[in-house]
């Protein structure tokens, strides 16, 4: 039996779709589910939707790898000022990455996932993986997991790290307080990587999934694998292991924001950042040229992924959307999906610009039933209705 939900908040003329679809998908969730919707094209808002105990729009909540759209935005921005040149050497920005054979790995590989280098053979602690510094000097002398180049897999709690500490060698800057100047203050963005304290009563807590007897008999089916390479890129294989369902209930990864898995937003937040970047907001320009856009948004990794064991498609850092469960979105499209069911991205050619939030982690972790038929709802309307 369904519950009746109260949806909240506006659509433009043309969207009400995405609002009946909203209500109907989440009509089927737990009665705590919370979640936030909205999207901009071309700039402009089209959808502002919320639901849920305890939320408004304004509500913040933890993004896990949506973060890492924030972070690949600095290093696009740096590229596009010339501060660094994604076919440069990692080791020409910070020397002592070159030990174990990482020499020759260029900033575009890098991003890319192709540097093999997802973890520590000794994991790391919960302090190191709030400190996006303190977990770039550990993986400066790790050995690659493959031969750089050579493959792909998803480096999901070390990118972040890694990038940031190209931005800090190269700029003096941690690629957070860059962020923060270049990217979130002018737009007043409410997507932070390190929420400030104030800020702390606006945040609400993960909760924890909720398995059905089916999915519990599945998880406890599922024997622990220490070694493999996705136990070493989610920091499972130390002696303290990451838990991600609660990683963003801390608040010290709260307040040093780590880029690949530290942010916290509001679905405003993460869609006006994309807007900003790409499609240009509150009468500015964009921050990125299309050319800059066009050459993150290439296709850089295509094929199966070592980590997830899947086929995955990458640009330079970020997530092809348009491969990564959307075909029906235009070619270079850009964003990043978070395993606590957030997600965010833009259309370039549609103009869309959208930011998904929810509190309730998913089963197992990951992509949730409602993106897709969401996402779809809206393209529909961006490329048939400009907004007035």
């Amino acid at each position: 039996m369904t519950r009746e939900i109260k949806v909240q908040g506006t659509t433009a003329a043309g969207y009400e779709a995405v609002r009946d679809e909203f209500t109907a998908l989440l009509a089927a969730e737990k009665p705590d589910h919370a979640a936030q919707l909205f999207a901009y094209v071309r700039g402009q808002q089209v959808v502002d939707l919320w639901v849920g105990p305890d939320t408004g729009p304004d509500t913040l909540f933890g993004v896990y790898s949506s973060t890492k759209g924030a972070a690949y935005l600095v290093v696009a921005l740096l590229v596009q000022d010339g501060a660094l040149d994604l076919d440069r050497e990692v080791a020409y920005y910070w020397p002592e990455f070159a030990a174990e054979g990482k020499g020759d790995v260029t900033l575009r590989e890098l991003l890319s996932h192709r540097a093999g280098i997802v973890g520590a053979d000794s994991g790391f602690t919960p302090d190191e993986v709030a400190d996006d510094r303190a977990v770039a000097a550990r993986l400066a002398g790790q050995r690659p997991y493959w031969r750089p180049g050579t493959a792909f897999g998803y480096h999901a709690l070390s990118i972040g790290a890694l990038a940031g500490e190209v931005v800090f060698r190269a700029t003096g800057q941690t690629l957070q307080a860059v962020y923060e100047e270049r990217v979130r203050a002018p737009y007043g963005l409410d997507f932070y990587l390190g929420l400030p304290e104030a800020l702390e009563p606006r945040f609400r807590p993960v909760l924890p999934m909720i398995p059905s007897a089916t999915e519990r008999a599945f998880l406890d089916a599922q024997p622990p694998q220490p070694g493999t390479l996705n136990s070493i890129a989610f920091n499972r294989n130390g002696a303290q292991p990451t838990d991600l369902e609660t990683l963003p209930n801390s608040r010290r990864v709260r307040a040093e924001g780590p880029a690949s898995v530290g942010g916290v937003a509001s679905a405003r937040g993460l869609a006006a950042m994309y807007a900003a970047a790409v499609s240009g907001l509150d009468g500015r320009s964009p921050l990125l040229k299309p050319d800059t856009v066009a050459e993150f948004g290439q296709i850089h990794s295509n094929g199966y992924d070592l980590v997830l064991q899947a086929h995955k498609s990458y640009g330079a850092g970020f997530q092809n959307t348009a491969e990564g469960g959307y075909p029906f979105l235009g070619a270079g499209s850009v964003g990043h999906k978070g395993v606590g069911g957030s997600q965010a991205f833009t259309d370039p050619r549609s103009g869309l610009a959208y930011g998904y939030t929810r509190r309730r982690f998913p089963f197992p972790g990951g992509p949730v039933p409602e993106d897709e038929p969401l996402v779809r709802a809206l393209h529909t309307a961006a490329v048939t209705r400009r907004p007035a």
